[in-house]
């Protein structure tokens, strides 16, 4: 079976939702039943069919299933703390929010041994991670059990899928720091302007926007660090950049233009400049 059509079909869906469901909690619902639609079907081939090598078996426990099970505890993340949300206090807000953070804290500590291990993009422990031969042999520690069974989880899938969707939970949480539905600015003798900023280029189009201006030295002399240029882009622009550093080394490896939204920007003006002139 070819995975990457369905993994294809669930982003693209996923991406679809986020235009057009606005209210948080119906995007998480759907969002979740989309993921347990394809971990069904992936589940259902799987048990059928099995692998022809091992090395098949770490590839699509490791790369594909990680997919939709990422999204799914992200997604799950993310409804439970929405419907638990204080409405009313923003004290008790704030709170909340660094009370989900704490945890998130706890969760890296207590897995620092693993996440070093993908994080340095080591393999040589692939085999008992991400193969169901070895199963029984690790205790199942996570209190999130989101796809738990013999036949179609290893010692580690299911950590894996937690470790990328907190990543992603914790850049929610810290744009949920802030109102974002509203930035305020305010002028002397007029009411509040209300400005909503969306996003809606690509990820990798805003991800080269912020190397550029870190790498040319342009936000506080230079002195700024790519995280905080990259959260600020987050908070003002409502969009989750993910792991941007994997995605600025993907887009290092491009064969063709490595700078395709810079170059477009810099066209596109230069257009408009020349057809102002006319």
């Amino acid at each position: 079976m070819d995975f990457k059509p369905f993994i294809e079909g669930l982003q693209s869906e996923l991406k679809e939702a986020q235009v057009n469901i606005p209210n948080m909690i119906k995007r998480a619902n759907h969002s979740i039943r989309l993921c347990h639609t394809v971990l069904s079907l992936f589940k259902k081939n799987v048990v059928q069919e099995g692998f022809e090598s091992v090395e098949k078996e770490i590839e699509f426990f490791k790369n594909y299933k990680s997919v939709p099970s990422t999204h799914l505890v992200y997604y799950a993340q993310i409804r439970s703390f929405e419907l638990e949300f204080p409405k009313a206090n923003l004290e008790a807000q704030r709170k909340f929010i660094k009370k989900r953070l704490n945890r998130l804290n706890r969760f890296y500590r207590s897995h620092i041994d693993f996440i070093e291990y993908i994080e340095s993009g080591r393999t040589h422990f692939d085999e008992q991670y991400f193969t169901r031969k070895y199963f029984n042999l690790f205790p199942m520690i996570s209190p999130h059990i989101y796809f738990h069974d013999p036949d179609f989880s290893t010692p580690k899938d299911i950590l894996l899928a937690e470790f990328k969707a907190f990543d992603a939970f914790v850049v929610y949480l810290q744009n949920r720091m802030i109102d974002k539905s509203k930035v305020h600015i305010e002028k002397p003798g007029e009411l509040k302007a209300q400005i909503n900023l969306q996003w809606t280029a690509s990820k990798s189009a805003l991800i080269e926007l912020v190397y550029a201006l870190h790498y040319n030295r342009v936000i506080n002399n230079g002195n700024a660090d790519i995280k905080d240029i990259a959260l600020a882009f987050q908070q003002v622009l409502h969009f989750d950049l993910g792991d941007f550093y994997k995605t600025f080394s993907e887009i290092k490896s491009r064969k063709i233009s490595r700078t395709k939204f810079l170059d477009d920007l810099a066209s596109g003006l230069q257009s408009h400049m020349d057809s102002s002139e006319e």
